[in-house]
């Protein structure tokens, strides 16, 4: 298994963020927002009264609730990323910082010359602690381990999309070890060869939680895709360059896989002492 150290050193500094950069690309992006939202009524404010003399006020309402829901998403995101707790309602429009904010943080980024992998990467580490953080467990059959096809070595003439469990475990790649993960806790392993298969193994299996395996791209997309399922990320390792006989922190893997599979279903010799999960670099 891959130990903490070669993990790092196989992913860039570029590459490697602490949720504190998405926390305050979160407070720009808010601001930015709710800046727009509010230009959206002065600007036109002194021309709603040749349609009608409420219209100017109904569209206040408009804006007034959708930037009171920006900011509650926002605060709620803060301050369950930094205290674990959560606002009322706030569940409910985590979807709001999934599939808003993420996209605008990576605009807002460009102009401060934050590159995409860094912004994704603390996104992703915000997203397992969200995720952590509703301290949920699943039995085996409720969880999906769903890997990138670039694990499998490029020089292999086994074909793995449709069934991982062609492989001849000649233990040249990670899905051997995989395999052995999968074996030892009951659950369901698939690789996919890109989103639509990925999407496509999600709704046939409709698993309660996904352990994906990626670059920061496909997690990031993934998790936005597939939401509000939960998703806890870990980033693959790419000693060759991206997709290209990229490697799994297997050590990683099986913390999340313990620390979210019900303690019932563990094998007779897994240690059922509480186990901490490596957070994304």
């Amino acid at each position: 298994m891959a130990s903490n150290k070669t993990s790092k050193r196989y992913i860039s500094a570029e590459e490697t963020s602490s949720k504190g950069l998405f926390l305050g690309l979160v407070a720009v992006t808010c601001l930015f927002i709710c800046l727009f939202l509010v230009s959206l009524w002065v600007i036109p404010y002194y021309g709603f009264d040749a349609i009608h003399p409420w219209a100017k006020w109904i569209a206040g309402f408009v804006i007034g609730s959708a930037l009171t829901l920006v900011l509650w998403a926002s605060i709620g995101l803060l301050l369950n990323a930094t205290t674990g707790k959560y606002l009322p309602f706030f569940k409910k429009l985590r979807g709001v910082s999934v599939k808003l904010f993420l996209p605008v943080m990576t605009l807002i980024g460009r102009l401060f010359g934050i590159s995409k992998n860094k912004i994704r990467s603390s996104f992703i580490r915000v997203n397992n602690e969200l995720v952590l953080s509703e301290a949920k467990t699943y039995k085996p059959d409720q969880m999906l381990m769903l890997m990138p096809h670039c694990l499998q070595n490029s020089r292999c003439k086994i074909r793995l999309t449709y069934n991982v469990r062609n492989c001849k475990r000649c233990g040249k790649c990670s899905i051997a070890g995989l395999l052995e993960l999968s074996d030892k806790y009951n659950i369901h392993l698939a690789v996919a060869t890109g989103g639509t298969i990925a999407r496509r193994i999600v709704v046939e299996r409709r698993p309660k939680l996904i352990l994906a395996v990626a670059c920061q791209r496909d997690l990031a997309s993934g998790i936005q895709d597939t939401y509000p399922l939960p998703v806890f990320g870990i980033l693959n390792l790419r000693p060759h360059g991206p997709c290209l006989d990229t490697l799994v922190p297997l050590d990683h893997l099986e913390a999340a896989i313990r620390r979210f599979l019900d303690s019932d279903y563990y094998p007779e010799d897994v240690d059922r002492s509480p186990i901490s999960v490596p957070p994304v670099e």
